[in-house]
This record gives structure tokens, C-alpha cells and sequence, in this order.
């Protein structure tokens, strides 16, 4: 199948139409990436402040 230069006015048509839609979407969509990029950050801080106090145990009991 062809696309003609009448079909892609009309896939232009229902974008400008549902632009706003799409960019609400969009939008939505980096709001949630953020949040899920948050807490993973926020779990590797965690993970990291475990294996500091591990490895502060270790030093201490090597000084022992």
C-alpha cells in the first residue's frame, strides 16, 4: 500500500488534533521515568550505605 500525499494530510490532521493528548501523555510518561529513576537511586544509596557500615565493621574487627 502507497501513501498518498491525501492520507498523510490526514494522519497531519488528527496529530495537530490530539497534540495535546499526545504531549499530556508524554509528559505523563517522563513523570513516571522520573520517579522510577528516583527510586532506584534512592535503593542504590541504600545498598551502599550497608556495605559502608560492612565494611567499617570489617576495619574495626581487623584492628582488633
Amino acid at each position: 500500500m502507497i501513501l498518498e500525499p491525501k492520507d498523510l494530510e490526514l494522519f497531519e490532521c488528527i496529530i495537530y488534533k490530539n497534540g495535546d493528548d499526545i504531549a499530556v501523555s508524554i509528559g505523563r510518561s517522563f513523570e513516571r521515568l522520573e520517579e522510577r529513576i528516583d527510586a532506584a537511586e534512592s535503593r542504590i544509596y541504600s545498598r551502599l550505605g550497608e556495605l559502608e557500615d560492612k565494611l567499617d565493621i570489617l576495619n574495626e574487627e581487623e584492628k582488633l
